[in-house]
């Protein structure tokens, strides 16, 4: 494999003594598999001598194709790994016929999906690796047609994560044996600078097959190509992919989807934050509702990331379930992990938790259990005063829902913390946000009727503030 195109696994010499004569191939069924990688180099070296092939070779190609799909794809591409202009009138062949196309596909998947290198067997029992950017081209070579074959459409979902794939773990790493084998190949095929500039090259070409223009017109807009071949911002890319194809409508969307959520399934795989930020974009889509479970469990198993790009794509996936109330009673396992991370200094944290709480709570019929109202009440209430203004609104905002939702045996606990924020409630009533002013004035009225305290429920009402310092004084408040 190291010197590609021009070191086949064996010697030219031995292939064109060993090789059976094609010449009566289309009359006969090949005796033996093992007899098909010959036969393949055999096709490859005579095309790569013939300037102008028959239509006899191009029979017996789609027919030993059709008859074994694994050892002809695999094979050819060993020996013709760049993909020369032998290797690609054999490929366009094959596509021609949707029959071998659609065998031919999953071998170039599996290979598409590995890197850098997919090991196989041929049936000649030859185990030399196949590179997975080898793959890459003959797939780009096919979508260069001028027709897209139908079974192209048919595995799109899994043949676009396969090269979204790509485009990340070429981004990340760059094996030696890959950057000579791309170097060969920009030198024969004048191919861009880069393997992962060329992955998203297919993936583009891949979407004007599926006649996607809206989406690559927007993408091409926002710049996000190019955000998706530098490391850093490539989840952006992908949450932003999400999010063009999930506003389209897109079929393909929950399709990806689904696809992803089996790769995350895995333990930690290498392409975890991307998949994740492509699967958090797409939850509301309706086809993803009865997954929905599966999600829960993928999602809040990043909770406890040490990344924090992880946890805080975890959290807005969560925020999303916590609004289906189908998942409500699996999300009341995560109660103690979510009021772990409010400890968080890190203000997005702590208000995707927030909303997350406040979700949960929508639900009328929902009471909060004594314990858990006790232990948002604590670390709600220094919230109130926190310097970010979104993490002060909600925090108000979930404060109130504690206080109307807890049990009524749980109320006089809650009583001490209830006292001890009508002071930083009061203040925030003046609060320049109107937002905040508005949410602490109804939490407050919340509090003063939850300690059933008329004198201030009436002050807060009619708008007196500089007497309810007093009053609160006078009966002894905190």
């Amino acid at each position: 494999m190291s010197n590609t195109d021009i070191t086949p696994t064996r010697s030219m010499a031995n292939m064109k003594a060993s090789a059976p004569n094609l010449d009566i191939f289309g009359e006969r069924v090949v005796s033996h598999p093992n007899e098909v990688p010959d036969f393949v180099r055999n096709m490859h070296q005579r095309l790569v001598s013939s300037a102008s092939p028959d239509n006899k070779l191009f029979m017996d190609i789609l027919r030993l194709t059709e008859a074994h799909p694994t050892d002809v794809a695999v094979t050819l591409l060993r020996c013709a790994p760049s993909c020369d202009r032998a290797a690609k009138i054999m490929w366009r062949n094959i596509a021609s016929s949707g029959i071998a196309v659609d065998k031919v596909l999953p071998t170039l998947l599996c290979v598409l999906e590995d890197w850098p290198l997919h090991r196989v067997s041929t049936s000649d029992g030859d185990k030399t690796g196949v590179f997975a950017l080898a793959a890459t081209r003959v797939v780009w070579e096919i979508l260069r047609l001028p027709w897209c074959p139908a079974p192209f459409m048919e595995y799109s979902p899994r043949l676009l994560v396969a090269l979204l794939f790509q485009v990340f773990v070429s981004t990340e790493e760059m094996p030696d044996e890959v950057n000579t084998f791309w170097k060969e190949c920009q030198e024969q095929l004048r191919l861009p600078t880069s393997p992962n500039r060329f992955a998203v090259q297919t993936v583009r070409a891949l979407f004007r097959h599926l006649r996607y223009l809206d989406l690559l017109v927007s993408m091409e807009r926002k710049r996000a190509w190019d955000t998706l071949l530098c490391a850093d911002t490539h989840h952006y890319a992908m949450g932003l992919l999400a999010r063009e194809m999930h506003r389209t409508a897109n079929p393909l969307c929950s399709c990806i989807a689904l696809r992803l959520l089996g790769l995350l399934s895995r333990r930690e795989p290498c392409w975890d934050l991307p998949a994740l930020a492509f699967l958090v974009e797409v939850l509301e889509c309706p086809d993803m509702k009865e997954w929905s479970d599966s999600a829960l469990e993928i999602i809040s198993s990043r909770l406890q990331s040490k990344s924090r790009e992880k946890r805080c794509l975890a959290l807005r996936g969560l925020v999303v379930l916590s609004k289906n109330p189908l998942v409500a009673e699996a999300m009341r396992s995560l109660t103690q992990s979510l009021m772990d991370l409010l400890q968080d200094a890190d203000g997005e944290v702590v208000a995707l938790i927030l909303s997350v709480f406040l979700n949960e709570l929508q639900d009328r019929a929902t009471l909060i259990s004594n314990p858990t109202a006790l232990q948002l009440a604590e670390v709600l209430q220094p919230l109130i005063d926190n310097d970010n203004s979104h993490v002060q609104l909600l925090s108000t905002h979930l404060f109130r829902e504690v206080m109307e939702l807890v049990m009524d045996k749980g109320s006089k606990p809650l009583k001490k913390h209830v006292n001890m924020s009508l002071l930083p409630l009061l203040f925030h009533c003046q609060d320049e946000n109107q937002h905040v002013a508005e949410a602490s004035r109804e939490t407050l009225l919340c509090a003063v009727k939850f300690l059933k305290r008329r004198r201030l429920k009436q002050l807060v009402k009619k708008e007196q503030p500089w007497r309810f310092g007093e009053v609160l004084e006078s009966l002894g408040g905190t």
